[in-house]
């Protein structure tokens, strides 16, 4: 072999490894992983989602690295997770079965005014629409950005794969982003818009659901969204259905199943399915990062808009609303029912609004649902 065959092999072999194709730009998609990969372990911040999203940016910004795309006419590991999961829709769903089975819809059954909160909350969603539109985003576009300000993840996810999916990305990491920062979001502009005296504000005790009622409202429920919103039945079906079985007290091994190993596989999946479609040949670029900031406002109007609702609804009831609660109309359950109870227990520590939270925080799930299977009639 001579020297310039060796020059030759040498040269093919760099060409192979990922050293010789470094780009700048990876350094910075590194550093919005590790971002994300520190919120989760060190700021405990929605770590189930962010921990699999952040590790997802960093691995697939590896130049060559066989994750994303096709090889031999066959989908590489990650590529698979995407397909599956998010372009066929199964992940957002298979994950609101699991919620579904996890949630308690006493709260929303014994006040239902609460549902108008959560309706009030998707304020931001139609605003932002018109801002993005404006911004010079396609009206499709703007409908899956939108949607972000829900602070509802797999439906944004959906919504997004039906009308933009070439927003999947950041658009997804957008929402699952302001899920994780709402105690950090809700908290100021909850201050901002209430009073103190409004603060303090005391809720009767919200009184005993039957089981009969809790096992006729995911069948009702159901109904009227397939009546009313066809197009997001194959989300909120598979919620109500999640529900039902909880609430029927029959299918243990089955609510057991979707609560824990099934809901875990599908966050896997979703985390890293999200992550790797944020490469940066596609992030860094105007939109994705414009899209980043309409989501802070959408987001932020979102709760606004919920705290607003209340103090209109006080204005025609005799029981006063603490307008704490709007702020947890937004979809991040139960995260923003949280921040509603810690608010209301800095005004006045015996003050407990977590159960009355609950009932707008479980509308605003319905809400985002039903405005993104509004955006899917009008533009799909």
């Amino acid at each position: 072999m001579t020297i310039n065959e060796i020059l030759d092999m040498l040269s093919g072999t760099l060409n192979t490894t990922g050293i010789y194709h470094f780009q700048w730009n990876i350094i910075v998609m590194w550093g919005i992983g590790g971002l994300f990969i520190y919120l989760a372990i060190v700021k405990k911040y929605e770590s189930l989602l962010l921990l699999p999203i952040g590790f997802g940016i960093f691995i697939v910004n590896f130049p060559l690295v066989p994750l994303m795309g096709y090889s031999h006419g066959h989908a590489q590991l990650l590529q698979i997770f995407y397909h599956y999961g998010l372009e066929w829709e199964v992940i957002p769903c298979v994950i609101f079965l699991g919620l579904g089975a996890m949630t308690d819809f006493g709260p929303l059954i014994a006040n239902p005014k609460t549902l108008l909160i959560g309706a009030g909350a998707q304020l931001g969603v139609f605003v932002t629409f018109t801002g993005t539109v404006l911004a010079g985003f396609t009206l499709k576009e703007a409908a899956s950005v939108g949607i972000i300000g829900g602070a509802d993840g797999p439906t944004t996810i959906y919504l997004t794969q039906h009308l933009a999916p070439q927003l999947l990305g950041p658009n997804a990491l957008a929402a699952y982003s302001y899920m994780a920062m709402v105690p950090l979001i809700q908290p100021p502009i909850v201050r901002m818009l209430t009073s103190k005296k409004e603060r303090k504000i005391r809720m009767r005790q919200l009184r005993p659901v039957s089981r009969t009622e809790k096992i006729l409202f995911p069948l009702v429920t159901a109904g009227i969204i397939a009546l009313l919103v066809p197009s997001v039945i194959p989300l909120m079906g598979m919620f109500m259905l999640g529900n039902l079985m909880k609430e029927s007290e029959v299918v243990g091994r089955l609510t057991e199943t979707a609560q824990g190993a099934l809901m875990n596989i599908a966050t896997i999946f979703l985390g890293l399915s999200v992550g790797a479609t944020m490469h940066a040949d596609n992030f860094l670029s105007w939109k994705p990062l414009l899209i980043f900031s309409l989501g802070l406002i959408d987001f932020a109007v979102c709760t606004m808009g919920g705290i607003i609702m209340v103090k209109v609804m006080n204005l025609f009831i005799k029981e006063k609303i603490n307008p704490i609660i709007g702020a947890a109309g937004v979809s991040a359950v139960p995260m923003a029912a949280r921040v509603s109870q810690m608010e209301g227990m800095r005004a006045d520590k015996t003050n407990h609004l977590l159960m009355h939270a609950m009932g707008p925080n479980l509308a605003g799930v319905i809400g985002s649902a039903a405005a993104a299977g509004m955006f899917i009639a009008m533009f799909d």
